[in-house]
Order: structure tokens, then C-alpha cells, then sequence
């Protein structure tokens, strides 16, 4: 190692909401009582953390948080990418600090005996996993670290079963057919295994260096002055989470025997329909409103390749048992925190992916019979 210099029962019904309460009941682990305290999670003790991933995205949020909290931070990550880079968040005193703390270990993570030799006697007191998709990339890590305090996991709110009760709460049904379905068996490991463990749930990431096109979606077309496409009525709603707020939301949990047996749902507090989010994208820019151009998916054939980058469907999840459990809420609203994006990345000239026009003209075609040029 070196420094870098649910019970899932249905919920009741609840109409969609700025804001919805409906934690439900306390969960009931498999190994133990119903767990209803509701105090919040005071100073922490240093930990020596462990972060599976950290090199883009949530985890270099967390991992700079853990260290300024005091905490001794190693990122296990197979090394593509330096773990200390400066990001724009980072003063050039915060940056040397978390430079000359951080430490690295480079490893495949699904190299099992690799992962068992670089981790063995380590003592390493919690596990961080961000990266995580199955439940077989955490049993080694379990198998590995026996006495671990806590074991903190990023699943995500894709696991619901889809529903016309909204929004999706903590004890909703889940689908086991879901995309994200090793996530959901890799809960249900942590939960059988005995280790004191957290899981959130976010719904949509967005932020800074975020690497999946969602808001640098809505900025290629509208800093382009191009109409934006979206489907069926545009009033679908959905619901962002700033990357800031769930790494802040991930350290809430640490060592809070609260969140121990307990999955959290983390993102923003309002909802936005999709039509009112390419809005708001806008507004974060200082750029005048786009035409919104709306089709029907069903007439379109795009082949494989992803037209708009959310689910075609009401998506939102309550947040109200993290802020009650955790002492937590969000410091972004959705304006401020797609301008904090805009402003430190793609305002910058950065971002993940080069626009690609070509599912817009089609619907340009089929809808307005012209081309945007």
C-alpha cells in the first residue's frame, strides 16, 4: 500500500408530491429486532476505510470528506487513473492535503486471490463499496475482512418494481428481474452475512465529472441551440441527486449504529418533470430556453442507440427516512446544483462524451419534417 503524492413489502399509496413522507416501518434484519432509533450520527472516530473504486465520480467527493473528516482512506482500484487528481472543487491547500493522505492499492477486484492477498491483515475497520455490481465481487471482501465494523454499499433506487404508487420508499417491492439486480442480491448477502451493514439507493447522480450523460445531455443540445428532444408529453417525473449531497449522505452513515440493517433512498428533495429539468438545465447555463420538441418512442426506430438518457416513466423516490434516521439533507436544489455542474465541468470545455446529433434528427424529421443545422 502506498500514498499518492427491507423487508420490501408494497408501500401505501402516495401521490407524486414536491415532497412525500413515507419511510414506512423500520426495516427488519435478518438479524435482529426492528431497529426505530432515530438519533443522529454524532463525531466519529478516525476509521481506516477502505473504498473499492474512488477514482471518478462519487468516490472522489467521498474519499476528499472521509479524509477531512480525520479518517485514513486506501482506494482499491486497478490503477487507470491517478487517485490524487485536483479537481475543481479543490483548493490548492485542500488538494495537497488530500494528495499527501490518500493511499492506493492497484487490483482487479474480481481477481480473487489477488484482492485476498493485497487485503489480508490489513485492518481495515470499514468497506466502502461504490463500484460494486454483484454479490460475488463482496463475499471476497467479506470472506476476506472478518472483522470489519461496517460494510457501506451503493445500490441504487433502479431496483424497484416499477409502480403506479409513488414515490418509491424504502419498503416498496423490488424487482428481481431489474438491470440492477445484483445489487439487490448483493444487499441480501450483506444482510445474511452478519457484518453491520448500510446500503443507499440513489436515483439519478448528477454533478461534476459525473461520467453518465445526464445533465451534459440537455447542455450539448441547448449550448448548441439545437431543439431538444424529449418523449411523449415531457411530463414525466423524475428526480436528480447532486454527487455532493450522496457523498455527504454516505458519510452520515459511517459508524452510526442507526443506519446498521438499513437502506437508504438518497437524492434531491424536488422532482422534475422531464420537460421542467431541460428548463432548468437552461437556467444553470444562462442560456435562453430551447424549443422542446416532443414524439412518440414507440413511432421511432433508433436501433440500439439511447435517444433520451432517462427511463420513459414517473422515477422518484422519498428521502424522507434518510433525512429523519441520518441527520441529512440536501445542500442542492436542482438550479444550483446542475450550475455547480455546468460551472466546474462541461462550462470548462470538459466532458465524457462528444455530441452526437444523430437520434435528434431523426426525431426533428419525423415530427417537424426539417433537420436542425
Amino acid at each position: 500500500m502506498q500514498a499518492a503524492g427491507a423487508n420490501r413489502a408494497l408501500a401505501p399509496a402516495a401521490a407524486p408530491a414536491v415532497k412525500a413522507r413515507c419511510c414506512g416501518p423500520a426495516r427488519v434484519g435478518r438479524r435482529g429486532a426492528a431497529r426505530v432509533t432515530c438519533m443522529a450520527a454524532g463525531a466519529t472516530e478516525p476509521k481506516k476505510v477502505l473504498l473499492m473504486g474512488g477514482s471518478r465520480f462519487i468516490g472522489v467527493y467521498l474519499s476528499r470528506m472521509l479524509i477531512e473528516a480525520g479518517h485514513d482512506v486506501t482506494l482499491y482500484t486497478r490503477g487507470k487513473k491517478d487517485v490524487a487528481y485536483q479537481i475543481p472543487d479543490d483548493t490548492d491547500e485542500s488538494y495537497a492535503k488530500f494528495a499527501a493522505s490518500v493511499h492506493h492499492i492497484k487490483g482487479d477486484r474480481k481477481d480473487e486471490a489477488d484482492l485476498k492477498a493485497k487485503l489480508s491483515g490489513q485492518g481495515f475497520q470499514v468497506v466502502y463499496d461504490i463500484n460494486g455490481r454483484e454479490a460475488s465481487e463482496a463475499a471476497p471482501l467479506l470472506d476476506t475482512m472478518k472483522d470489519l465494523e461496517q460494510y457501506i454499499f451503493c445500490s441504487s433506487a433502479g431496483v424497484y418494481l416499477k409502480s403506479g404508487q409513488m414515490p418509491h420508499c424504502e419498503v416498496d417491492a423490488v424487482d428481481p428481474k431489474s438491470r440492477h439486480k445484483g445489487k439487490l442480491e448483493t444487499e441480501d448477502l450483506l444482510d445474511k452475512s452478519g457484518v453491520n451493514w448500510t446500503s443507499l439507493r440513489p436515483v439519478y447522480i448528477y454533478g461534476p465529472l459525473n461520467y453518465n450523460p445526464v445533465e451534459e445531455w440537455f447542455f450539448h443540445r441547448i449550448k448548441a441551440g439545437r431543439p431538444v428532444p424529449v418523449p411523449g408529453s415531457g411530463m414525466q417525473i423524475t428526480q436528480l441527486g447532486h454527487v455532493k449531497d450522496l457523498a455527504s449522505a454516505f458519510v452520515k452513515v459511517l459508524a452510526n449504529p442507526t443506519a446498521y440493517g438499513q437502506i437508504y433512498n438518497i437524492s434531491g428533495e424536488r422532482y422534475v418533470t422531464f420537460d421542467g429539468l431541460a428548463l432548468a438545465c437552461a437556467e444553470a447555463m444562462g442560456a435562453p430556453e430551447p424549443e422542446l420538441v416532443h414524439y412518440d418512442p414507440k413511432s421511432m426506430d433508433f436501433g440500439k442507440a439511447k435517444a433520451f438518457p432517462f427511463r420513459d416513466q414517473h422515477f422518484f423516490a422519498s428521502i424522507d427516512k434518510a433525512e429523519r434516521q441520518l441527520d441529512w439533507k440536501p445542500e442542492f436544489g436542482l438550479v444550483d446544483g446542475l450550475r455547480d455542474s455546468y460551472q466546474k465541468d462541461f462550462g470548462r470545455g470538459n466532458y465524457r462524451k462528444e455530441a452526437d446529433f444523430t437520434t435528434d434528427d431523426m426525431v426533428l424529421e419525423k415530427v417537424k419534417g426539417v433537420v436542425a443545422v
